[in-house]
């Protein structure tokens, strides 16, 4: 038996923002390898299937990608519908292309296919349009975070010179991601605006600036999060600073 690799999008964790097309494959597939962040909703949906936990978490103990890619080549000889569930869409930060160098390798068919990428729900659920005409006709998608071996990653001038900028794999980093913007000349007073856990009733939403996103946002952040800098977000940004303020000055009379 040769089969099919499908790399599946799960879209950014809600189960309804799920594509027809990934649902149809979990409802065939013989074996999936889901992420961790992948809601178990939607990997409920594969109920013939296997399900293998593949999962990546910063900080936790996660499968090697090497042994993932593996693991594809080889499921591939018994069974007919492999899905690789990925959290988001398969082709922006989710390593897509080491799993597809490894089947082409091997020889493997596969198909790509796309899923919601978290930055567009956490848009969608602020109701702030990541691009405006007129005035955010570039975005950066960047991620901080640099794998063993890996040559230094160029996200600071990468946000820098964009109008905008959706930070990946920033949360825990509100402080060092703060720190280098600022650096690279970015205006302690440039607006930000955190979505964590986008599209799940336990979303959280920060709105601050460059300056006090350390502050306000800081290590609280526990589960996936992007982080936006843009002048989008400024009217957003202003009332939350304001709103901050008075409730520091409200407590502090009370005392």
């Amino acid at each position: 038996m040769s089969g099919t690799v499908y790399l599946v999008g799960a879209g950014p964790g809600a189960p309804d923002l799920l594509t027809l097309r990934a649902a149809r494959l979990l409802e065939r597939a013989d074996i999936v390898f889901h992420d961790a962040l992948v809601h178990p909703h939607t990997v409920a949906l594969a109920v013939h299937a296997i399900k293998v936990p593949v999962g990546k978490r910063c900080g936790r103990h996660s499968t090697a990608q090497q042994f993932i890619s593996k693991r594809l080549v080889d499921a591939a000889a018994t069974h007919e519908v492999i899905v690789r569930l990925k959290g988001g869409d398969p082709m922006l930060f989710g390593r897509a292309q080491e799993e597809i160098e490894a089947l082409e390798a091997a020889g493997v068919r596969f198909e790509v296919v796309p899923g919601v990428t978290a930055a567009l729900a956490a848009c969608a659920e602020l109701g702030i349009s990541l691009t405006q005409r007129g005035s955010v006709r570039s975005v950066a998608f960047v991620t901080p975070r640099v794998g063993d071996g890996n040559t230094q990653s160029t996200w600071v001038e990468s946000v820098a010179a964009a109008d905008s900028g959706a930070i990946y794999m920033g949360a825990g980093e509100a402080e060092a991601i703060s720190v280098a913007l600022i650096a690279a000349g970015k205006s302690p007073s440039t607006p930000v605006a955190v979505v964590e856990n986008a599209s799940l009733a336990e979303s959280r939403i920060i709105f601050s600036t460059l300056g006090a996103l350390p502050r306000l946002a800081g290590n609280s952040l526990s589960g996936p999060a992007v982080i936006f800098v843009g002048p989008q977000f400024r009217a957003r940004a202003r009332a939350a600073l304001l709103a901050d303020e008075r409730s520091g000055a409200t407590a502090r009379s009370a005392r």
